[in-house]
């Protein structure tokens, strides 16, 4: 029986890059989006089962997810659904800042938490976070509702890791890289396939020894 993921925001880039990947590795993959209609033509190509109209920061929505996915077992969710957006100091927005916070930060414990019953022994979570969320990295400053989304996303994973470690599951925060999609206009350093392939190296290497940690999709251990 084939080994079934879930990824959340797998509509486009890097998500949709990663449903290819599994799926050319004979994974199962469920994407979940908030899109439907014509945004998920793409998706519905590659996954063998896609769950439409769900906005992660929504209750109600994950709990209609919760209850599609009844008696399904995951082998690997991963949190991928994200939202970057830029204020200037100054002039901040914190309708933004607020924003940003339930989309990478919020919604990503909220999938996990109502999906428990979903994820077993040998079970592993991935949750896509950002070198951007890394304290000890920051030295350019700005971007304060991202940075402290994925802080929040850093913080809420590693407690995941040490809550979830007596059933059997593994958490891993990764950063895929300075990614060629739409969040940052194209203008990044490496294609989505390129991020997806790190991103599920990493994931590969993971075990309950090194749950809980940080890490580059190349391969270089981050720093919180």
């Amino acid at each position: 029986m084939a080994s079934t993921l879930l990824i959340t925001g797998a509509n486009r880039g890097v998500g949709l890059a990663l449903a290819r990947h599994y799926r050319d590795a004979g994974w199962a993959v469920i994407g979940v989006c908030r899109g439907s209609g014509a945004d998920t033509a793409e998706l519905r190509e590659v996954a063998a089962r896609v769950i439409e109209g769900v906005d992660v920061t929504r209750p109600e929505d994950v709990a209609r997810l919760a209850v599609e996915l009844e008696g399904q077992r995951l082998d690997l969710l991963i949190n991928n659904a994200g939202l970057l957006r830029d204020e200037v100091l100054g002039e901040l927005d914190f309708a933004s800042i607020r924003e940003q916070m339930e989309v990478n930060a919020y919604a990503p414990l909220r999938v996990v938490e109502a999906l428990l019953g979903q994820l077993g022994e040998g079970s592993k979570i991935a949750n896509i976070t950002s070198r951007m969320g890394s304290i000890a990295d920051n030295d350019s400053g700005g971007r304060y509702g991202y940075r402290a989304s994925k802080a929040a996303l850093n913080a809420f994973g590693k407690s995941l890791a040490v809550d979830l470690a007596p059933r059997g599951i593994a958490v891993i925060q990764l950063h895929p890289g300075y990614v060629q999609t739409r969040m940052v206009n194209f203008g990044g350093l490496i294609s989505p396939e390129e991020a997806a392939a790190g991103i599920a190296a990493r994931i590969e290497a993971l075990t309950l020894a090194t749950t809980g940690t940080f890490w580059h999709s190349n391969g270089e251990p981050l720093p919180w």
